[in-house]
């Protein structure tokens, strides 16, 4: 039976601070996108080739740590001061990476050194502007018309994923390199000012008392786990039997053991354990992680079949990305509005895994006689799933809390996606690898194989060229099997998700704001108590 429809909220407040929270939604996609498709001549120029896989890990790492902490910090201090602070310390972060290397620094020399440090500064900056977004609307807006919001705000997002590549290349082929980093100013000084005068926020009275040795502890454990991430298996890493990543796994269990009893006794933890004992929380925080895991994980191995075995420039490879960018945007404003005009959130969770495991084993069936439209049709399946979940997921983790751990539920959504995204892309890469090592050592020998491949290293469209026929034919068909394996592997963890989904329990949505009852309370609040 469809629930009444909630009375209207502060609209009127959204609204008026809806284009600087969309300026910031945009920083926080497009930075990656662009900066990765100038990459190659950022090392080029900076000579620093052996250490450019550190310039997205630091970055990874600095995003990660920060996300937990910039949450727990707007919930004790306020989100807005907070959220402008990042916003800050994002764009000084980037006019420095657009420095790297420059005069102003002693030259070129160690450009490549400064440039990490500057992008781990952005990491920490970029870490609180997702995060405080998505708490800014819950605090806001009730979670019954929160829907329709973050239905919006994730449309921006596919845009900031279409545009990126697209943005990216210009700067590349026309602009100097630094202004894949300069672009971000005048973008996040219009978002600063218009956030500055527009953005009124509720007040709430907490003791300002900062968890450090909690947030330490974490810092430890996350670093620890990135790092295992990024370096294990890997060409430019370590063994995964190495004493380096066992001392990583070592030290990221430590971690977690001390944090856990260090959260309980702290006066304002960094991460409350009491939200996990709420049902929904736990399941969607796990939820978060599969979907990382397996989305992450997997998507990225779309452009390299684009790109290598489907013969696509890297420009039209992002255009061929369009199909899933487009239906994952209408699912997300559709879902969000059905979401604030019925109040039934349970279904789409299960719905989006379904439909996403559907697209990653179609995905898997590609071979090197698949065409472009076809590959297009199987990842507009894949956007379709992602559609149904990507904001569903937050909506059910801030409703499962009350509103003085707004920011710590916002946080930990994104905090699980993204550590199970550096998970999957670390194991999905040594599925990668080594299937496709196996299938060229079954066709070429395992010589010859360790020249072609490379461990899945080195792989361009120029040094495919200089294959003889016959091998290059061998080599397409092997990379294509690789990344079938890894696609397949997707499904398997796609598939949980669901499962999962199915175990959340349906709770109403508070037609008023959260307030310091227990979540789940089917009496609303009324929505002006929380306000000033």
């Amino acid at each position: 039976m469809t629930e009444a429809p909630p009375a209207p909220g502060r609209s009127k407040e959204v609204m008026a601070v809806l284009p600087g929270l969309m300026l910031a939604i945009m920083l926080a996609m497009l930075d990656n996108m662009i900066v990765g498709t100038a990459m190659p001549r950022i090392v080029g120029e900076l000579n620093g080739l052996e250490y450019f896989t550190w310039v997205t890990t630091s970055y990874v790492l600095g995003t990660t740590v920060s996300t937990p902490i910039w949450g727990k910090l707007g919930d004790l201090y306020g989100r807005k001061n907070i959220f402008l602070g990042s916003i800050v310390l994002f764009l000084v972060g980037s006019a420095l990476c657009g420095m790297a290397g420059s005069s102003m620094f002693g030259g070129t020399e160690h450009g490549m050194a400064e440039l990490i440090a500057f992008r781990a500064l952005q990491g920490l900056g970029a870490g609180g502007l997702m995060v405080n977004v998505m708490a800014i609307i819950g605090d806001l807006v009730p979670p019954r018309e929160r829907g329709q919001y973050q239905g919006i705000m994730a449309a921006i997002m596919s845009l900031a994923m279409i545009a990126g590549p697209l943005v990216g290349g210009f700067i590349t082929d026309h602009l100097d390199w630094r202004w894949a980093f300069y672009v971000n100013l005048p973008l996040g000084g219009v978002a600063l000012v218009w956030l500055f005068f527009r953005l009124h926020l509720p007040k709430h009275r907490t003791e300002h008392r900062i968890d450090w040795l909690g947030a330490t502890v974490l810092t430890v454990g996350i670093t620890a786990i990135v790092l295992i991430t990024s370096w294990g298996g890997q060409a430019h890493g370590y063994p995964w039997g190495s004493w380096q990543i066992l001392s990583l796994a070592g030290l990221a269990v430590v971690a977690l053991a001390l944090f856990i009893p260090i959260e309980r006794r702290a006066a304002e933890p960094i991460m409350p354990l009491h939200v996990f004992a709420n049902r929904n929380f736990s399941l969607i925080s796990a939820l978060g992680f599969l979907l990382g895991f397996a989305m992450f994980g997997a998507i990225s191995f779309i452009p390299l079949f684009q790109q290598i075995v489907q013969g696509s420039t890297a420009t039209n490879s992002g255009l061929l990305l369009l199909p899933m960018m487009i239906t994952s945007m209408i699912v997300s404003l559709f879902v969000g509005k059905a979401i604030t005009q019925t109040g039934q959130y349970r279904i789409y969770p299960v719905i989006g895994g379904a439909i996403m495991a559907v697209g990653m084993w179609l995905l898997s069936l590609q071979d090197v006689n698949t065409p472009s439209w076809q590959t297009g049709a199987f990842i507009a399946v894949f956007g379709l799933g992602m559609g149904f979940l990507m904001q569903t997921t937050m909506l059910i983790a801030q409703n499962s809390v009350e509103q003085k751990d707004l920011g710590v539920a916002s946080s930990a959504s994104t905090f699980f996606r993204s550590i199970g995204g550096s998970f999957g892309v670390a194991m999905f890469g040594a599925i990668f690898n080594n299937r496709l090592t196996d299938t060229l050592s079954d066709k070429l020998g395992p010589v010859a194989a360790k020249q072609v491949g490379s461990g899945g290293a080195g792989i361009t469209p120029k040094a495919l060229e200089q294959l003889p026929p016959q091998v290059k034919g061998f080599f397409l068909d092997a990379l294509a099997t690789a990344i079938g394996s890894v696609f397949l592997w997707a499904a398997v963890v796609a598939v949980l998700v669901p499962v999962l989904a199915a175990f959340v329990k349906h709770v109403p949505l508070r037609t008023g704001a959260p307030s310091a009852a227990a979540p789940g309370s089917e009496k609303a609040e009324p929505l002006t108590a929380a306000f000033e």
